[in-house]
């Protein structure tokens, strides 16, 4: 019997959406795979230096990072949330685990969350209607969660016109109706 699955995006399309509300550009980002990983206890030093030997940032609090292969972002005390290209590394627990061994625990989180990438001159303006979050304080990499409409949210400021914001995925069509409702009153 033939294999009838089809994956699909967050929001259950054939390919990721880009929505354009006046200066801003909304684009659903399926392009990475993520994991997360925290060290196991008393095993933080065998963790940091099995990162560093694969290439692999671990940034420190309220930061982000980016790696060759992998990125990062801070999630608390000695977690991160990694993230490579899906296209190489679709299984990236598989390709983890021998980096980190039994120092770590490692869990595929790439089913788990969506991304939409923001890209606009002003995003202050957006997200002053979203969240309780100021944007402009947070320095370039700087990474925190929040609340936008009533979702856990992380929100990774890549430069001052491009901020992504990772949610779950279980609620991807109420947290795209979100920033498109605030981007249609922001612009």
């Amino acid at each position: 019997m033939a294999n009838r699955l089809k994956a699909l995006t967050p929001l259950g399309h054939d390919a990721p959406e880009t929505v354009t509300v006046g200066p801003l550009t909304i684009t659903e980002n399926t392009s990475f795979a993520m994991a997360s990983l925290a060290s196991r206890l008393g095993r933080e030093g065998d963790v940091a230096k099995a990162a560093a030997a694969a290439g692999i940032p671990l940034p420190g609090p309220g930061m982000s990072a980016t790696g060759a292969t992998y990125g990062a972002i801070w999630l608390g005390a000695e977690q991160w949330m990694l993230d490579a290209a899906f296209a190489t590394h679709e299984d990236i627990r598989a390709a983890l685990l021998p980096l980190f061994g039994d120092a770590a625990s490692i869990t595929e989180q790439t089913d788990a969350w969506v991304r939409f990438d923001l890209t606009a001159p002003d995003l202050p303006a957006l997200f002053e209607r979203l969240c309780n979050l100021d944007t402009r304080a947070l320095p370039e990499g700087g990474t925190t969660r929040t609340v936008i409409e009533h979702l856990g949210c992380y929100v990774v400021k890549r430069s001052a016109t491009q901020i992504s914001v990772i949610g779950p995925r279980s609620s991807a069509g109420s947290l795209h109706h979100a920033l498109i409702t605030g981007a249609k009153s922001a612009y």
